[in-house]
This record gives structure tokens, C-alpha cells and sequence, in this order.
């Protein structure tokens, strides 16, 4: 049992290591001086008269008390395991082997979860995001294969807490989505899932094809960060052409049968965005404009790192045909990133939202 205590215990203090880099990474007594500042902002007499300011105030004040009340209960959480070690040791109960397996499980989860998010060195990382789907070519394929993505995107937001909300839903002719776009709510959803734009690639035997033939189906994924209206960027109005039309698809119960659909094209850009699943036309149109905001914020972002691609040499272009991923259901199986070389041999949990080491593995990389 000494043996076993001991791989215990070596494990507790690579997990207090690992915690103790990841706070000096976050900078907490840093945090803890901002927070002083923020809370004497708040204490100002003239404070609310800035609702703009006072919400941003509110909303960083969050994030860094979440934050180090997490690292906080990490260090207690490990002072616990090392009294389960203690008391095992002393009294010779084997009794509490299983349970300091289990808590020793847990707390490398959880630090190992908080290291990563200080991988996020973004601009837009800690905000909420905005994902669409569009099925390539290949007809009731390709869009079978976009609704299985859709599912594994959902599942994995439900994962970790994050809320789903569908934008806008366009079903296939015979089955599945030939595209939606949908937004994801939490700390850090950009920061996370702009390890998934790019193009996914399926392998398979076809459940359409009587013959049983494989097919290859390809989906591409963009993904763009939601950000407040600060004033940063200016969409002119006689840039905008603003059409709207009946709702049409599956949709949902609350999909308005009147001309409450709302396209919005930027004409420079020739970017085209909609919204359909709201219950107005007022909250489609706000709901479209959100949309094209962070699309725009994002193509500006891609055009910025494919210059200094150019400066490196290394140009990387999202583009039809260059996937990131691969899922091969037959003649075997397995999921690979080809940016990180990263592979797993069982598709089903990443179908069910596995997708936390595809994520590390991309972040570590950049």
C-alpha cells in the first residue's frame, strides 16, 4: 500500500506544480491589484452614468473573481487530497485508496482544464462566439454529414456549460442541414473553438447508397467571436443591402410565418448573413447585424495573420479542399487533425463532443 501512497502522493505534487505555474501564468496578485481598482471605480458616485463602461467594469470583475476563487479552491482542494494521504498513511486504511483515486482524478482534470485556458493569448478568446456550418458538395452526403457536426458542437458546448442558440437553420433537401449558424455563450467559447475553423472531411459507408458504397463528405466550420459595439468598427448604412422574406425549414416552434426573415449583404465584402428564428423581424434584423459585426471582425483578423503568414512564409489559407480534420469511419476507425497530428482511434466519443485534447493540441501548437 506505501507504494501506492507514494505514486499518490508524486502525482499531488506535479498537480500543485502544474497549479502553482498556472497562477503565476495568470499573474493573480496582478488580478487581485485590478480588482482593488475596479471595485474603487465602482464605489464612484458617477459610476452608472456610463452603462456601457459599468457593464464592461461588472463583467471583468467576474472573470477575475471566478478566477482566482477557482485557483483558490484548487489549493484547498489539494490541501484535502494530502490529508486523505496523511490519514491513510498513519492509520493503514486502505479503505480510502478508491476515494483518493477518485479526488486525485478530479483535481487533474480541473488543474489541467485552468493550464489550458492560459493558452488563450487572444484578443477576442474569453469572448462568446458565433459558428456556421455548410455542407459541401456531395447533396444528401454532405449535409448528413454538416447535421452530425451540428450534434457534435452542441454536445460539446453542453459539456461545458456553454448555451447554444440557433441563428439561422437551413435543412436538407432530403436529409440532414445544408447550413445553420448558431451562437455559443461562455468564457473563453472563441477562445476554444476557433481551434475548429476549417474543413472536415468523412470517410464512411454511405447509409444512403444501396450499393454500399464509401463516399467522402466535406464540411467547412467558420467561426467568429461575438463583440460588444464599442464603436471600433463602422458599418455604414449605403453599405448594407437589407432584404427580408418568409421564414422557411424546420426553424423551430417560434419561427415567424410572416416576412420576418432578414439578409443582410455588405456590399463591399460581398459578405451575406440572416437571421430567421427570432420571433420579430426587429430582434432577426439586430440578431443579423451581431453577425456581420463579428464576420467582419474576423475576416479583418484572417487578413492580419495571412500578412504576417506572408512575412513568415508560411501561408495557411482556409480553402475547399485543405482540411483540418479527418473523421474515417471505414475501412477503420479513426479522427486526425492534420495541422497537429494528433489522432484518436474511436470516432463515437468524438462524435459525442470529445473534442478537449483535439483543442490542447491545437493551442499548444500556435
Amino acid at each position: 500500500m506505501i507504494v501506492e501512497l507514494d505514486k499518490y502522493d508524486q502525482q499531488v505534487r506535479e498537480l500543485e506544480k502544474l497549479l502553482s505555474d498556472t497562477a503565476d501564468a495568470f499573474d493573480v496578485e496582478a488580478m487581485k491589484d485590478e480588482l482593488d481598482q475596479l471595485h474603487s471605480e465602482m464605489e464612484q458616485p458617477d459610476f452608472w452614468n456610463n452603462l456601457e463602461r459599468a457593464q464592461k467594469v461588472n463583467q471583468r470583475i467576474k472573470v477575475i473573481g471566478d478566477r482566482t476563487d477557482g485557483i483558490k479552491a484548487l489549493q484547498g482542494q489539494c490541501e484535502d487530497v494530502r490529508t486523505l494521504l496523511q490519514m491513510c498513511d498513519e492509520e493503514q486504511d486502505e479503505s480510502l485508496i478508491p476515494e483518493i483515486e477518485s479526488e486525485v482524478e478530479e483535481l487533474s482534470q480541473k488543474i489541467n482544464a485552468l493550464h489550458l485556458s492560459t493558452l488563450l493569448k487572444g484578443e477576442y478568446d474569453a469572448n462568446d462566439c458565433i459558428l456556421s456550418l455548410h455542407a459541401g458538395a456531395g447533396g444528401t452526403e454532405a449535409q448528413d454529414w454538416t447535421q452530425m457536426l451540428y450534434r457534435m458542437y452542441t454536445r460539446y458546448a453542453e459539456r461545458h456549460g456553454y448555451a447554444v442558440h440557433e441563428i439561422d437553420f437551413l435543412e436538407g433537401d432530403e436529409a440532414g442541414i445544408k447550413s445553420v449558424t448558431f451562437s455559443v455563450k461562455g468564457e473563453n467559447a472563441y477562445g476554444y473553438l476557433k481551434a475548429e475553423r476549417g474543413v472536415h472531411r468523412l470517410v464512411r459507408i454511405s447509409p444512403f447508397d444501396a450499393a454500399a458504397r464509401r463516399h467522402t463528405s466535406f464540411a467547412s466550420l467558420d467561426v467568429m467571436p461575438v463583440l460588444p459595439d464599442d464603436g471600433g468598427l463602422v458599418i455604414k448604412p449605403e453599405d448594407l443591402r437589407i432584404d427580408t422574406y418568409r421564414s422557411g425549414g424546420a426553424g423551430g416552434q417560434h419561427v415567424n410565418r410572416t416576412d420576418s426573415a432578414v439578409r443582410i449583404t455588405h456590399l463591399p465584402t460581398g459578405i451575406v448573413v440572416q437571421c430567421q428564428n427570432e420571433r420579430s423581424q426587429i430582434q432577426n434584423r439586430e440578431v443579423a447585424m451581431q453577425v456581420l459585426r463579428s464576420r467582419l471582425i474576423e475576416l479583418k483578423e484572417r487578413e492580419a495573420q495571412e500578412k504576417m503568414s506572408d512575412i513568415k512564409g508560411e501561408l495557411k489559407k482556409i480553402e475547399w479542399g485543405s482540411q483540418i480534420r479527418s473523421y474515417v469511419f471505414h475501412p477503420y476507425s479513426m479522427v486526425k487533425d492534420h495541422r497537429t497530428n494528433y489522432e484518436v482511434a474511436s470516432t463515437n466519443g468524438v462524435m459525442d463532443g470529445e473534442l478537449d485534447d483535439f483543442i490542447t493540441a491545437y493551442l499548444q501548437m500556435l
